[in-house]
């Protein structure tokens, strides 16, 4: 391995763990997701990694592209930044889709208090914590389709221009070799991050948010996605 190479390879992981851990968007989502629908960390740091895969993979496709049939890198940054600002406002959209339906969610619960009339002429009184079995709505199956897809939109920004191109003009193997650094950092940080939130959300009494839980990992993903938006991050 050349000096400039093990140079790429060493900015492609400092790149691949700083890019995620200042991007909110590469793990509240999963953390706000996952406690409120009492996932167990498996099925969340699965989620994580999916979307995260397709994260990296769209941006590494396109650098692929570019690379082979000589695609001009201001283009190639053209669509990166068109790709991200789409993602950005499709994860606000998200967020405040989920953050009413959480708040239309908890409305309805709380008409659902009522009162029970037992055979025997008891009588209970049922608020909206009386818990009930229902299978899983479609929301609950539309929402990691709904990750999945914002996640493949949103570019990994430095990838393409700070280390694919560069690893280019060294050999397609070199390009490999530091691509292949900076996917897996990227999807160790974030299942990394994700995991230590899980961890550290543990200790906030969430199930004492009632019926609002909804309504609350809507507006923080909103604001995550609001964050990329307006600060750039």
């Amino acid at each position: 391995m050349t000096t400039d190479l093990q140079l790429l390879a060493t900015t492609a992981v400092s790149a691949g763990f700083i890019h995620t851990v200042l991007g909110p968007d590469h793990y509240l989502p999963f953390i706000m997701i996952g406690k409120t629908r009492n996932w167990n960390i498996t099925r969340i740091l699965m989620l994580t990694f999916i979307c995260g895969l397709g994260h990296v993979l769209s941006s590494v496709a396109l650098g692929m592209v570019g690379v082979f049939f000589g695609v001009g890198l201001q283009k190639l940054n053209f669509i990166e930044a068109s790709r991200g600002n789409l993602a950005a406002w499709a994860l606000i959209a998200f967020g405040l889709l989920y953050a009413v339906w959480g708040l239309k969610k908890a409305y309805q619960n709380h008409k659902q208090a009522h009162l029970h009339f037992h055979a025997d002429g008891a009588v209970h009184a049922h608020s909206s914590d009386h818990v009930h079995v229902h299978k899983a709505s479609d929301t609950q199956k539309i929402t990691p389709w709904v990750l999945f897809i914002i996640f493949v939109l949103g570019p990994c920004e430095v990838l393409i221009p700070l280390i694919m191109y560069p690893a280019a003009q060294n050999s397609v193997s070199g390009m490999i070799l530091v691509t292949s650094a900076f996917g897996i950092t990227t999807l160790l940080t974030m299942m990394g991050t994700v995991a230590m939130g899980i961890y550290g959300f543990s200790f906030i009494p969430f199930k004492r948010l009632g019926a609002y839980t909804h309504a609350i990992a809507g507006t923080m993903i909103f604001l995550s996605g609001l964050a990329i938006q307006v600060l750039g991050i």
